[in-house]
């Protein structure tokens, strides 16, 4: 009886706390991808039409660039710290392979940044947002 009793108490004390239940942490929102600073350039004419890493052809009018890390499809923002201008593009290729390069525009987005004359420009990339993740039936 003397054995049974404290055990009796641990176990009232165990089943006091089960009519509530378990609290779960709060999740937070992932952290967005942080702004980077460096050098940006642009393709140059021999990429035009080419196929980029997600598929798209190279179109040197529109607002796509070329990432190492950013996903596919990523949004950002892309402001030349030399003049203040900046413009938003997509990520829709991998690279730029230049040393010392963060990112690749298009022609027309350097020219946007008023940086096409000089051909690179010290740039600061935002990202945004990401893409929406297709499912495999969507992608057909």
């Amino acid at each position: 009886m003397k054995q049974t009793l404290p055990a009796l108490a641990l176990a009232a004390a165990l089943l006091a706390g089960c009519d509530k239940p378990p609290q779960q942490p709060a999740q937070a929102a992932p952290a967005a991808p942080p702004t980077q600073v460096g050098e940006a350039s642009y393709y140059g004419p021999q990429f035009n039409g080419r196929r980029t890493a997600s598929g798209e052809r190279f179109n040197p009018q529109s607002n796509v660039a070329a990432h190492r890390d950013l996903p596919l499809g990523t949004t950002a923002r892309v402001t030349n710290l030399e003049n203040g201008r900046s413009a938003e593009v997509r990520v829709e290729d991998r690279g730029p392979y230049a040393r010392g390069r963060i990112i690749d525009l298009s022609p027309a987005t350097a020219d946007q940044l008023g940086m096409r004359h000089q051909g690179t420009a010290q740039v600061a990339v935002q990202p945004l947002r990401e893409a929406e993740r297709q499912s495999p039936s969507d992608a057909h």
